[in-house]
């Protein structure tokens, strides 16, 4: 009866409580209590929170590690270690710390109750087969890639300072040869070539694709922000790019933004340079002596003057600063840095001021399935673009004579130009900015499947400026307008954007097939446009080139203005097929099918196709028992690519000026016709590589490395041929017509030499042969039996270097073989019999069943080798990167220019001694062929990282670094490693050509660089 009662008690009150007038009382209740429970909960847990502490080490070598981030994951509550490596922090019995470091393996530590916990970390140091390299549309495992793909990343980067991106990479890829042949000019491109030579007259420059961005500018990268550089060197991964790929592709990353805790990375190096090796010219007082003792023919004008030293920049001083930002969370991360560059160039008004900036920003969204990269680029960039020449000019001067005159003005003559006047009235400035955006979406939309879009913009700008003012050279001596000043200007701008999306599959299926699959579309467009004006007779300094109306030149009708425009389009399908079956066989297949605008009508599309398979022998049951290979892989492929890099409307008939005429009624009126043939044929330069390669890891890790042999050929060469009159209109015509060729081997290799807690040593070798054939210049339609490329240029008439007949390797000099002096100094030369003839005896005739002319010698280097030592003791690193060329020639037309007392001005050392004998004109002969092998000590480092007792700094390294300290040749010129060793004997963008020693080369300078590595 009393239980009964009782609930009748409760379920009244339950009824009041849920009436509707009583809901509101309810609720305010429920919140009440809730709010009290959650209260004494939080209490519960704040009471049983602990004190943790502990120590971090590094379990490489057991030191401690300061300024490693300790975190309760999923919290915001973190803190550093000391200098010690040792750590404090508050934490839950149940909670989990959380250990990140910069190049360490993050790692999670349960609590689990423990008031101590000692933490080791082991360095990120990734495997020859777990290396992520680019592929281009994507990434892959090292031990995945059946292609030739070298990838260098910021461990193996050069530290003397880039001045392009591309010096970073200098002699560390075997295969991919880059010279900077204007040496340390920081206005100046490399010259880069991969295998060899790819074409004639087409684009020999690789694809250069920047974080996804094909065809990226590389002037908007800066060294810290390089994360790493891929190659791909053959046919087979290279397809993927097709007509665009022809010379290889290099694939920059750029460093990204990463979730943890937020850190700051402070980079800065000043540099300072010297003049390392000038020519060996006579000085004032020997010049004067030659002249008293009557061995050369010249006048003493009474002065004493080292015109070369009057155009070093002796106080020269470049820096570098660079500020980067990182941090951010697993679902949204971000890294951005600004830039600061200041180049001086070893020449007076030589100079490059840069200020730049990137950002990127990683953005995670709908449960992880969503992923949205942006990056943004930029850079400013003023150069003093008027120093830099007029070497040759200066050192072979006669040294009697003065810059100035008595009464300390410019002294100036119709001979020669005052290169010292010129440097300090004149001026010359370009003043460009690089712009650049991308974004990608990925989206997951099944189960490993992925949709991604990827958009780019590029846009680039300068603007010219150049004055000479009215008491200059230039405007003295100027017949039409003396006295009177000249100003121009000239701007360019660029615009490119690309738009690409993809699909990719990836599935495993039975725990032993795995596959990815990727398609994608390629849309691009390139735009250029530019304007240019000149004028002179300004009869007053006070606009420079900022009023170019005002010059008498445009009234009389002789002032000059041009502009252009044009632009190309590029579109294509393309798809890629990666097969793994037990992580021991692999295939990959790619097609491209693409078009471009500059193709001809009959040939606007194209396919690319490409095959390689690889097959990991050490997966194999029988390599179980051979212990000291750890990683073993076969590699074999095939692909096409091609080479679109011509001009835009090469292929249609275009319109040009045929000059002004009188028209009859009295007016003089421009006339127009057409200035080029069509050629609705035109198409690109296809490419067939074959290339079998070898990956391995052996000797428990310690020796890892690869090798490659490869055999290429290039059909449809582009060049431009004599063409019948009629049918056509103009007498030359651009077409494709041969082929050519090359085959070689490359090694690559890195050696634990010694791997000690406290001392490691590193080897590093990078090796590489290629022979290169011009197979055949001729069709049915055009005859052409050889080719003459490298015009000589200096004093005399003597033509070109090379004559590469079809079927001859590519860069043979031809010409007289050398016989001696006759008793009076004159040249002698062998004939096709071997008799020793005088030069008007010689057969100059290009057929070699009657020529007396042969081969005499080769500029293409048969081996290249480079050599890295790392060394590291306790908190010091030392490095050595030696590099060095073998087994060719170079053409010292310095010595045949000015190893000949004919010359007026000054002379080489060598004249008197060496080339003595000669009385003689000049000729082009074995005589001045010299061997271009040598070795260069190219680079040491010293470096010392310092363990501060702070969790403020986590990193602090300070270097310092020499650069091309000593070469070792017999080669008697300039710099060898200075000559152009790339291209086909057609001068390069820096106007340097195959072989031949350039009379007025930049000068090789010496440098040394302090550097500091801040990380906070």
């Amino acid at each position: 009866m009393h239980k009964f009662k009782h609930t009748i008690r409760w379920k009244r009150l339950f009824g009041q409580c849920f009436s509707q007038r009583a809901m509101p009382y309810l609720f305010k209740s429920s919140l009440l209590i809730t709010l009290l429970i959650c209260s004494m909960y939080s209490y519960a847990q704040t009471s049983n929170t602990q004190t943790v502490v502990g120590k971090v080490i590094s379990a490489d070598d057991k030191n401690p590690l300061p300024g490693v981030t300790v975190s309760v994951k999923g919290t915001q509550n973190r803190t550093q270690t000391d200098g010690n490596g040792r750590f404090e922090l508050a934490a839950l019995p149940n909670s989990i710390l959380q250990f990140q470091y910069l190049g360490y393996i993050t790692k999670d530590e349960p609590v689990s109750n423990r008031m101590i916990i000692n933490v080791s970390l082991n360095p990120d140091v990734q495997s020859l087969e777990e290396v992520t390299v680019s592929v281009g549309y994507g990434t892959l495992k090292q031990k995945e890639v059946t292609s030739a793909v070298a990838h260098i990343d910021t461990a193996q980067f050069r530290q003397s300072g880039a001045r392009n991106p591309l010096d970073l990479i200098q002699g560390k890829v075997a295969g991919l040869q880059v010279t900077r042949t204007s040496g340390s000019n920081p206005n100046t491109a490399v010259a880069v070539q991969l295998r060899g030579v790819v074409s004639v007259a087409g684009s020999a420059s690789p694809l250069y694709v920047i974080d996804g961005i094909p065809g990226g500018n590389m002037d908007l990268l800066q060294q810290d922000d390089i994360e790493s550089i891929d190659v791909l060197k053959d046919g087979s991964g290279a397809a993927i790019y097709g007509s665009t790929a022809n010379a290889g592709v290099i694939l920059v990353t750029t460093k990204k933004g990463k979730a943890g805790a937020s850190s700051f990375t402070y980079n800065n190096y000043v540099r300072k340079e010297y003049v390392a090796r000038r020519p060996n010219t006579l000085s004032a007082e020997e010049f004067r002596d030659k002249v008293n003792s009557g061995e050369i023919n010249q006048q003493d004008f009474g002065h004493n003057t080292d015109f070369y030293d009057m155009l070093i920049n002796h106080s020269n001083l470049s820096n570098n600063h660079n500020l980067a930002m990182s941090g951010g969370t697993s679902n949204t991360n971000y890294r951005a840095s600004v830039n600061y560059r200041n180049l001086e160039g070893i020449s007076l008004a030589n100079t490059r001021q840069e200020y730049g900036a990137r950002l990127n920003i990683n953005q995670k969204g709908l449960d992880d399935r969503l992923n949205v990269m942006l990056n943004l680029a930029t850079n400013f960039n003023k150069q003093n673009r008027l120093g830099g020449g007029g070497w040759e000019s200066e050192v072979f001067k006669n040294p009697t004579l003065s810059n100035f005159n008595d009464d300390g003005s410019y002294r100036f003559d119709l001979i020669s130009t005052n290169e010292y006047a010129r440097l300090m009235q004149e001026t010359s400035w370009r003043k460009q900015q690089t712009t650049s955006g991308d974004f990608k979406a990925d989206l997951e939309l099944l189960p490993g499947l992925k949709g991604s879009v990827f958009g780019s913009y590029q846009r680039e700008s300068w603007n010219d400026s150049q004055y000479a003012p009215q008491n200059s050279e230039a405007s003295l001596e100027n017949t039409d307008y003396p006295g009177g000043a000249w100003a121009a200007k000239s701007d360019f701008l660029s615009e490119s954007y690309a738009f690409e999306p993809t699909l990719q599959y990836q599935k495993l299926i039975a725990e032993k097939h795995n596959l990815t699959a990727i398609a994608g579309y390629s849309y691009r467009y390139y735009k250029e446009e530019g304007l240019s004006a000149e004028n002179r007779g300004f009869i007053n300094d006070l606009f420079h080139e900022d009023n170019l109306g005002q010059g008498t030149a445009l009234i009389d009708g002789k002032a000059s203005m041009g502009s252009f425009k044009n632009d190309n389009t590029l579109i294509a399908f393309f798809g890629r097929i990666n097969y793994t079956f037990n992580n021991k066989y692999m295939a990959q297949f790619i097609l491209r099918h693409e078009g471009s605008s500059r193709f001809g009508d009959n040939n606007k599309w194209g396919n690319f196709p490409a095959v390689s398979a690889g097959w990991t022998v050490s997966e194999e049951a029988f390599m179980k028992d051979i212990s000291f290979v750890n990683f073993l892989k076969l590699r074999a492929g095939y692909g096409e690519t091609g080479n679109s890099g011509f001009a835009n409307n090469a292929s249609r008939v275009t319109l040009g000026g045929g000059g002004r005429y009188l028209y009859p009624d009295g007016y003089y009126r421009e006339t127009y016709g057409p200035n080029r043939n069509p050629n609705p044929n035109l198409k690109w330069e296809t490419k067939r590589e074959t290339n079998i390669g070898v990956d391995y890891t052996l000797f428990n890790s310690k020796l890892s490395g690869s090798i490659d042999v490869f055999k290429r050929t290039t059909k449809d060469l582009l060049d431009t041929y004599t063409s019948p009159q009629p049918p056509y209109i103009r007498d030359r015509i651009y077409t494709n017509v041969g082929s050519i060729s090359s085959k070689g081997i490359e090694v690559a290799f890195s050696y634990q030499a010694v791997d000690k807690k406290d001392f490691k040593w590193t080897i590093d070798l990078a090796a590489s042969t290629t022979k290169n054939t011009l197979d055949s210049y001729s069709n049915d339609i055009y005859k052409v039996e050889y080719a003459n490329y490298g015009t000589i240029g200096g004093a005399g008439a003597l033509g070109e270097a090379f004559t590469t007949y079809e079927g001859e390797k590519v860069g043979e000099f031809w010409g007289k073989r050398f016989a001696g002096f006759t008793e009076d100094g004159k040249w002698l030369f062998y004939n096709r019999n071997g008799e020793a003839v005088r030069n008007d005896q010689i057969n100059y005739s290009k057929d070699r069943n009657l020529t007396d002319l042969a081969p005499i010698g080769n500029a293409v280097p048969k081996y290249y080798l480079s050599l890295t030592n790392s060394f590291r003791y306790k908190q010091f690193d030392f490095r050595v990167f030696m590099r060095g060329k073998f087994a060719y020639d170079i053409l010292n037309t310095m010595a045949l220019s000015y190893g000949n007392k004919t010359w007026s001005g000054n002379l080489l050392k060598e004249t008197f001694t060496k080339y003595k004998d000669i009385d003689d004109t000049y000729m082009y002969s074995d005589y001045y062929l010299e061997s271009g092998s040598h070795w260069k000590i190219d680079e040491v480092t010293i470096g010392y990282t310092f363990k501060l007792p702070t969790r403020l700094v986590k990193n602090l390294r300070v270097y310092a670094t020499g650069q091309n300290l000593a070469t070792i040749t017999g080669y008697s010129g300039n710099d060898p490693d200075l000559v152009s060793d790339t291209g086909i004997g057609n001068p390069d963008n820096n106007d340097r050509r195959l072989g031949i020693d350039n009379r007025s080369s930049y000068p090789s300078t010496r440098s040394f660089l302090f550097g500091v590595n801040l990380a906070f």
